[in-house]
């Protein structure tokens, strides 16, 4: 299978449970590391209609270097891979993760949970911070606020108003992850137990 068709799969997934409306949410999968490379999902197009095609290959600040026009966050995605080594980046507009952060500002806190696991981390005795930033529309500056939260072993951000990114080796780890943070944000918010 093509990446191009990895992506608008993935993309249909996400669409089709409600994470993906209109046309937000971004996906990519790193194509090189040497330069930084990428393939990102294509701007402005429903994502539970992306054919193999809808995509953009970008450098590592995000810009294209064909014909296409990427995502709006392709610099982000660019800055994620780069920092953490990941090999694909997914960016949803799930709710459980906007509220979470509206709740707490400062960064979501979470401690024994089983679903912990799906991040690599102990169900029990762990605390895990997943970070939130302030939105905005300078993907400089939003990568210069990831980077000075990023913690190799919690791949997960939270924008602030706006969405989630997590990522993984390959799309199919970052899903498992994004599944993961979704439910251990919807438990903390539907209990009230934030760690």
């Amino acid at each position: 299978m093509s990446v191009g068709q990895d992506l608008a799969d993935e993309a249909a997934r996400y669409a089709s449970m409600g994470w993906m409306r209109g046309t937000s949410g971004n996906l990519s999968v790193v194509l090189d590391r040497d330069p930084l490379r990428l393939a990102v999902t294509a701007s402005g197009l429903d994502k539970g209609e992306l054919t193999a095609d809808d995509h953009v290959e970008v450098d590592a600040h995000g810009e294209p270097l064909g014909p296409g026009v990427p995502s709006a966050e392709a610099g982000l995605h660019a800055r994620i891979a780069a920092v953490s080594g990941a090999g694909a980046v997914v960016h949803v507009h799930a709710l459980a993760p906007v509220l979470a952060a509206e709740r707490w500002p400062g960064g979501v806190q979470l401690a024994d949970l089983e679903m912990l696991k799906g991040f690599g981390r102990q169900a029990h005795g762990d605390l895990v911070t997943i970070p939130v930033i302030p939105n905005g529309q300078d993907m400089r500056v939003l990568g210069d606020a990831f980077e000075r939260g990023y913690r190799a072993d919690t791949p997960a951000l939270i924008v602030a108003r706006h969405g989630s990114y997590v990522w993984g080796a390959d799309l199919r780890q970052a899903r498992h992850r994004l599944e993961c943070l979704e439910w251990l944000l919807r438990f903390i918010l539907e209990t009230g137990r934030g760690a």
